[in-house]
């Protein structure tokens, strides 16, 4: 099945639910990637900035824990800004395996950090790191695997699938393999609204670039300005969520 016909039957899929769901991973197109990194920059967002500020402080005592001559892969990778943290810390990296569903992105990137550290070996990856993603081979002989998942996205996912998600990933680093990951803890409501809700309207237009890509993508006919962007907390779930809000009866085609 191509890429275009697994968005489509997941975004059919989605929206024939009575709580319409679209998989986060479609806010990744080459324009989504690009408000993210925007996001990322804006003083309500707190995430990347905190995560990265943790990298710098502990990035050493994580790299003697994760040991030299490592094959490290990297999940959702963007632009790899809290990567080049930990590989500075490092010992002797074998390989880096960034792995983005957002080709623009991925290889931009890429090729950055091929530049910055010429002795690493680069092997990105446009997939989606949901599914099973084979590895590639590498001449040289690493001690241990190690996946490398910062930010917050480990809370999209409800609890089962999380477990499944966090399965997976230890079936691919193998025996004796590693994970690195972020986890958001709980805020005060104001803050964490704030966070999804910022004055500048970049979030909105990060939510609402979904529909831009549904009706490019997917022939969808879906009216931008018959939705707003709100972002809520779920205290039973204890979740922000992300939501598009239709602000009338509306009847839409895709595909």
């Amino acid at each position: 099945m191509s890429e275009l016909q697994t968005f489509l039957e997941e975004a059919l899929n989605g929206l024939r639910m009575p709580q319409k769901n679209i998989p986060c991973k479609y806010f990744y197109d080459a324009r989504g990637s690009e408000l993210f990194e925007s996001i990322c920059e804006l003083e309500e967002y707190y995430p990347t900035r905190v995560e990265l500020s943790i990298m710098k402080k502990y990035a050493i005592e994580m790299a003697r824990d994760l040991g030299p001559e490592v094959f490290l892969i990297e999940y959702g990778s963007g632009s790899s800004l809290k990567t080049r943290v930990l590989l500075d810390a490092l010992v002797d990296p074998i390989a880096y395996v960034p792995i983005d569903i957002s080709r623009d992105a991925l290889f931009s990137s890429s090729e950055a950090i091929a530049k910055q550290y010429p002795e690493l070996t680069v092997l990105p990856q446009c997939a989606d790191y949901l599914a099973s993603v084979s590895l590639p081979h590498v001449a040289r002989t690493f001690r241990r695997r190690v996946v490398y998942f910062p930010g917050s996205t480990i809370g999209n996912f409800v609890p089962s699938d999380a477990v499944s998600f966090l399965a997976r990933m230890a079936q691919q680093v193998g025996a004796g393999g590693g994970v690195l990951i972020g986890v958001d803890l709980k805020k005060d409501t104001e803050t964490l609204q704030r966070a999804y809700n910022d004055d500048r309207g970049i979030t909105a237009a990060f939510n609402m670039n979904l529909l831009v890509r549904l009706n490019r993508e997917l022939n969808a006919n879906f009216r931008e300005d018959q939705f707003r962007h709100e972002a809520r907390w779920n205290a039973i779930e204890s979740r922000i969520e992300m939501h598009l809000v239709c602000t009338e009866a509306c009847t839409v085609r895709l595909g």
